[in-house]
């Protein structure tokens, strides 16, 4: 250790919670809790269902695509292109949860689907879990059945392209840079 005194990697206890807001995709909580060393500190979190990504390698003639999905984002007020996923419903598996937004959003669909991690989003404040998929041979099988405000369309983008503009213009998900390199690693892994 270079600073601290060895409570840093210590649990708080909870005294209390209380919802103090819910809508449709959160609910927040007010969580009293006390620290290690004694000290009592109110903090604000977001409780949100788990969400799933799948990131789709697709080979074509001209190397390696994924399969990604272009829609507006309120929160950002801009377009985003994304790589498929959505919330983990209530007893779900996130692997079919990964699958079934695979299909939903894209009508593509992969018999060979990779756990690739999983990542808290923000730990400081929310406490759901952020599951990244790969899917491997995926292909065009079935209808899209889109929620009823998405509007999305799909696209095959060159990796490379992905790649090198990941973190610039329509690439700035955070979410998506933890999923690209998530899968990365794994897809790596396997050649090796």
């Amino acid at each position: 250790m270079v600073a601290g005194d060895g409570n840093g990697g210590r649990k708080w206890i909870e005294i209390s919670t209380r919802k103090v807001y819910e809508c449709n995709v959160f609910s927040v909580l007010e969580r009293e809790s006390q620290g290690p060393d004694g000290r009592i500190g109110r903090f604000s979190l977001m409780r949100a269902q788990d969400w799933a990504v799948i990131v789709p390698y697709v080979r074509t003639d001209a190397g390696t695509s994924f399969l990604m999905v272009r829609q507006y984002r309120h929160g950002a007020e801009e377009l985003s292109l994304e790589f498929p996923g959505g919330v983990v419903e209530h007893g779900e598996e996130p692997s079919h949860a990964a699958a079934r937004e695979l299909a939903e959003e894209t009508g593509w669909v992969s018999d060979r689907i990779l756990h690739a991690g999983t990542v808290f989003p923000n730990p400081a404040i929310q406490d759901n879990h952020f599951h990244v998929f790969v899917a491997l041979d995926a292909k065009p099988a079935v209808d899209r059945h889109l929620d009823q405000n998405e509007i999305i369309d799909a696209y095959l983008v060159s990796a490379d392209e992905v790649r090198s503009r990941i973190g610039e213009g329509e690439l700035k998900h955070a979410l998506m840079v933890t999923a690209l390199y998530l899968a990365d690693r794994l897809v790596g892994s396997l050649k090796a």
